[in-house]
């Protein structure tokens, strides 16, 4: 069967037969593979890409109403992209002017972790700060990508990046309890030299949209801080059920208290009058048979069945069976 042209490629074979330049097969275009280094292969799997991917949705959302209270106006916050990087693919992207927050982790266990590296745009960061300060922030759209901030304008970034670092643990609170701090504001990140050039990185890339102006935030997480994170993960106990704990507590109370323990040979009635005649070598009828069972009674009250015998030059109970009260009330009826 002879092959169907698209409009398209009708389109693309007039052209050509008008421009001379007539091809027996129209062009296809060719697929773009990304190559896979093996002398550096990935840390993370896809799963634990997926869970952060999930957790910094949370952190956008999180993001986008804190940055609705900053600016006065709606702004939206998606993620675009959590990709695994080496770190001097990250800082490559990064120009001289480009401003650093580095952040410390603390985790449940005590450790601290860091830096975690949060990178706003230019363009971004000044509309956020014209908006702050009474402006449409509409002029950030003419700046270019050489702006050095001033010192003020790096003062006002600082108190931005505190908000948005103040919310970064709720978007782990589903997953584990992290601390987040900013350390500094680093204004040169070419004097960064505390994570690696070669380090494994994860990068989450969330887009901000504010008004018409669109800007990116950026988040570096280092291979130490998730690798911290990740086996916090698979040594987090189960969490127990409150009833089963105050169940415990009690019988560790209890587990110290004394208690009488009695084992019954048998039972006699005699008259008070035979009671006065007893003398020694005498003998009192226990109505049982020497095989037969000797109930044992803890405070009074019957537990369980055994049988004589001895143990250690002693004379000593064995407990054969647990005493069924309701099993001798119904054989009683």
């Amino acid at each position: 069967m002879s092959e169907v042209l698209s409009q398209s490629q009708i389109d693309a074979l007039i052209n050509s037969m008008r421009s001379g330049d007539v091809t027996s097969e129209p062009e296809k275009k060719e697929k773009k593979y990304k190559k896979y280094d093996f002398y550096s292969p990935k840390k993370f799997t896809k799963d634990k890409l997926k869970l952060l991917s999930g957790i910094y949705e949370n952190y956008a959302r999180l993001c986008s109403s804190r940055i609705n209270n900053l600016v006065r106006i709606a702004s939206t916050v998606n993620v675009l992209e959590v990709e695994e990087q080496r770190y001097y693919e990250f800082s490559n992207a990064l120009s001289d002017n480009d401003m650093l927050s580095l952040i410390n982790v603390t985790l449940p266990n005590g450790m601290i972790y860091g830096p975690v590296i949060l990178h706003c745009t230019n363009q971004l960061i000044l509309c956020m700060i014209d908006r702050m300060i009474g402006g449409t922030g509409e002029d950030a759209k003419d700046i270019p990508d050489s702006y050095v901030c001033t010192d003020i304008e790096i003062s006002l970034y600082r108190n931005i990046a505190k908000y948005l670092v103040a919310i970064m643990g709720d978007g782990w609170a589903d997953y584990i309890n992290l601390e987040f701090s900013l350390d500094k504001v680093e204004t040169n990140p070419g004097m960064m030299q505390k994570i690696g050039r070669d380090e494994t990185t994860v990068i989450v890339v969330m887009e901000v949209e504010i008004g018409d102006i669109v800007g990116k935030i950026n988040i570096c997480l280092p291979s130490n801080f998730l690798t911290g994170v990740f086996q916090t993960f698979e040594e987090k106990p189960e969490k127990k059920n409150p009833e089963d704990e105050t169940t415990k507590s009690i019988f560790d109370g209890i587990k110290t208290t004394p208690m009488e323990i009695c084992a019954e040979l048998g039972k006699s009635t005699i008259l008070l009058k035979d009671l006065f005649t007893l003398q020694v070598g005498d003998v009192i009828n226990l109505n049982k048979s020497k095989d037969s069972d000797v109930f044992i009674y803890i405070e009074g009250e019957p537990w369980f069945k055994g049988e004589l015998g001895k143990y250690n030059k002693n004379m000593a109970v064995k407990i054969n069976e647990v005493y069924d009260k309701n099993l001798v009330s119904s054989k009683g009826e």
